[in-house]
């Protein structure tokens, strides 16, 4: 087999609490407009955390008609399915042209098990007993539902996996994407993630933990990145798609080019250190494999979820792997637009950072009004900053340890 392709990316398709679709996403990053509110998807009046990033008004039957009853399908599913059909529609790709061909990929990250489909059937079983729980539960509540899903949606000739190393999945399914691509396995592959989280359940651990807080103010500035007055990260859903080719087959059907993706790094914290410390070695792994120096990154696209830990470790682990450099380098976070959206973070940061080396346009940290003084670098604040962006460095952290960090380039700078 072929080996060594060059990775790129062609479409991207996103749901989002602060736009569906790239442009109304991109529009409300560069105008820092957040898409955190209060919770309407369940009652959350007996609940100290009351705001969350919902995906307002959402219908799967706006983009296509799944063949599956539509209740019988989670919301992450749900979403999912959106941004595969916005995905393929912005690379132009007709998938039935591939079947035959090569075997697609299907790569999708989650944090959790289809959660809300769990709520329901243990309510079911509460109210009305053993013999009253849908047996659709089984199947739609698999982490793996919503890439079998895709596959039978969009009736590909294609193989699925799921990867759920929670916030981190997201980035990591892409990174798998682009490995299967690269090694001539596949020439063409579907990977995101997708979550909703915004249960009862789920926020009642969450709160539990101290991940979420009771924010009583405004909830758009509840969320707060590297900034001195932020409490911790505030929850969100969403979903992102991207469609990964070779660059071979993309120029061969004349597909529009986002970004080449050149490198890419995982690393668990070490045990017994502080959470997010893993990402130093994420990152200089990431680096090595795409063959960059850190004078040849412009841009940080930081995981920055606003938490009063993570935010300052990831500083330092930035410190530690840049040098002088990191003080030279632009950083900022889009989550205190769209809030953690937990596995679908790291593709939603892979959209922006598309629309940002299109642009030349660097989105700025929303809600960082007052900086940390532990968080030093130059973190883009108020506004977007125009300059020239060739290579990016993208970040993320996950509950439970795992880092990762990916390269990406504008073609003509690889």
């Amino acid at each position: 087999m072929p080996s060594n392709n060059r990775v790129v990316v062609t479409g991207v398709g996103v749901i989002a609490p602060n736009g569906t679709g790239k442009d109304a996403f991109w529009d409300s990053l560069v105008h820092a407009r957040s898409g955190i509110g209060p919770i309407t998807l369940f009652d959350a009046s007996r609940h100290p955390c009351r705001v969350a990033g919902e995906v307002k008004g959402f219908n799967l039957l706006e983009y296509l008609r799944p063949k599956v009853r539509l209740g019988r399908l989670s919301r992450q599913t749900q979403l999912a399915l959106a941004a595969t059909k916005l995905a393929l529609v912005d690379a132009g790709l007709d998938v039935s042209a591939q079947n035959g061909l090569r075997p697609m990929r299907v790569i999708m990250g989650v944090s959790t098990s289809a959660i809300d489909i769990v709520e329901q059937g243990m309510q079911r079983l509460v109210s009305n007993g053993p013999e009253r729980v849908p047996s659709y539960v089984v199947a739609s509540g698999q982490p793996q539902h919503t890439v079998s899903l895709i596959v039978e949606q969009f009736e590909l000739d294609a193989s699925g996996q799921t990867i759920a190393s929670a916030c981190a999945a997201g980035l990591e399914s892409v990174a798998a994407a682009a490995e299967a691509v690269r090694e001539g396995r596949t020439e063409v592959a579907i990977a995101g993630g997708t979550d909703a989280p915004v249960t009862p359940l789920t926020f009642a651990c969450l709160e539990k933990t101290g991940l979420v807080a009771a924010y009583r103010e405004a909830p758009e500035r509840a969320s707060r990145p590297f900034d001195r007055d932020r409490e911790t990260g505030v929850v969100s859903e969403g979903a992102a798609v991207l469609i990964v080719e070779s660059l071979g087959h993309a120029l061969a059907r004349g597909a529009p080019i986002y970004f080449e993706i050149t490198g890419y790094g995982t690393q668990n914290d070490p045990v017994g250190s502080p959470p997010g410390t893993g990402l130093r070695r994420a990152m200089e792994l990431a680096l090595a494999n795409a063959c960059r120096q850190p004078a040849e990154i412009d841009y940080i696209c930081a995981h920055g979820p606003g938490h009063p830990v993570l935010d300052r470790v990831e500083t330092e682990m930035i410190k530690s792997v840049f040098g002088a450099e990191a003080y030279r380098i632009p950083v900022s976070s889009i989550k205190g637009v769209t809030g953690n959206a937990l596995a679908a973070g790291g593709p939603l940061q892979l959209v922006a950072c598309a629309c940002a080396l299109r642009d030349q346009l660097i989105p700025p940290t929303a809600n960082l009004e007052n900086p940390d003084p532990y968080c030093d670098l130059d973190f883009v604040a108020e506004r977007p900053r125009l300059v020239r962006i060739g290579t990016v460095l993208v970040n993320c952290h996950g509950l439970g340890g795992g880092n990762a960090s990916m390269v990406i380039e504008r073609p003509d700078c690889a």
